[in-house]
């Protein structure tokens, strides 16, 4: 089930399919997160059936993690761009940081420009969409996580599906929605020296909405991040209310967080939904490496004709 935006922001307060919508929505969540982890035999060549699976968990939950067996760095890359062509993903992102196959490979990094971006060491990750700081036609639409080893201890990932987080805020009060659809949110001040967190070259200030609706096929978008340093939001109180709101969500446990840590041959693939990660400890045996892959395509899951407005 897609949106658009053709009622929203004119008529948001005309509810009736935002209801539909958002029953369908929580009905399939239920009383929490709670979906299998989806098995594939040979993580480069899955079935019909598995890919099938896959796509039926990406339309419910914007999100699936899937299990093969573990490879090494470079089968394991191989492996993660079939696999993403088979669901609809195909344009990536080749950031800063990534390899020249455009994946790019997060670990501990010493002694290299990785160093300087939090995704290259062991400390924690706040929330956040990947790419908040690309422009309108660079925006990252889905995005896959491979495990190629984990740590010895933590590295863990919460992830939420950012419809929930559009539902929690628009039944809280109509206002934040309106307030993040906003063309001047969130700015992501200019930065000539590369991107906070690695994801892509020196660039102008970046300013957009929180949400908003793909053209292409009205699914929802999400934009964001919960940094509080190199971002300016706009400076209204009802922005400011809906910003304090959202953070508390994403604060508190919920039962529409999805906790788990990637073990090797895991992965997780998903519509950029929401996500973080824990700190973590590497070991000479252990040290963690998961190969990130970001995608200006959605998984394709969805027909157009299959839109609904809320």
């Amino acid at each position: 089930m897609t949106m658009n935006d053709s009622t929203i922001q004119g008529e948001l307060d005309d509810s009736d399919a935002y209801e539909r919508w958002r029953d369908g929505k929580l009905a399939a969540y239920g009383d929490g997160v709670k979906f299998p982890v989806i098995e594939l035999v040979d993580t480069g060549n899955p079935s019909e059936k598995e890919i099938a699976r896959l796509a039926e968990l990406l339309r419910t939950f914007n999100m699936v993690l899937y299990a093969g067996k573990p490879a090494p760095l470079e089968q394991a890359k191989k492996n993660l761009i079939p696999l993403g062509h088979r669901l609809g993903l195909k344009r990536l992102d080749a950031n800063m940081c990534a390899d020249e196959d455009a994946i790019t490979p997060l670990a501990v990094s010493e002694g290299t420009k990785r160093r300087r971006y939090i995704p290259y060491t062991n400390r924690p990750i706040s929330w956040h969409t990947d790419g908040y700081y690309n422009p309108p036609d660079r925006q990252i639409r889905a995005m896959a996580l491979h495990c190629v080893s984990p740590a010895a201890r933590g590295g863990a990932t919460q992830l939420m599906d950012p419809d929930i987080a559009y539902i929690l805020l628009r039944e809280e009060n109509p206002d934040f929605v309106r307030a993040l659809m906003h063309s001047q949110a969130m700015t992501i001040p200019a930065n000539e020296e590369g991107v906070a967190d690695g994801g892509g070259q020196g660039r102008p200030a970046q300013s957009g909405p929180v949400f908003s609706f793909d053209p292409n096929n009205g699914a929802l978008q999400m934009r964001y991040t919960a940094r509080t340093r190199s971002i300016e939001w706009r400076n209204d109180k009802m922005t400011s209310a809906a910003v304090d709101f959202l953070a508390g969500v994403l604060k508190k446990a919920s039962p529409y967080i999805l906790e788990h840590r990637l073990v090797a041959g895991q992965g997780v693939i998903c519509n950029n939904v929401l996500h973080n990660r824990s700190d973590f400890e590497d070991t000479d045996a252990c040290q963690r490496m998961v190969l990130r892959a970001r995608y200006y395509d959605r998984t394709a899951t969805i027909l157009k004709n299959q839109e609904q407005t809320l």
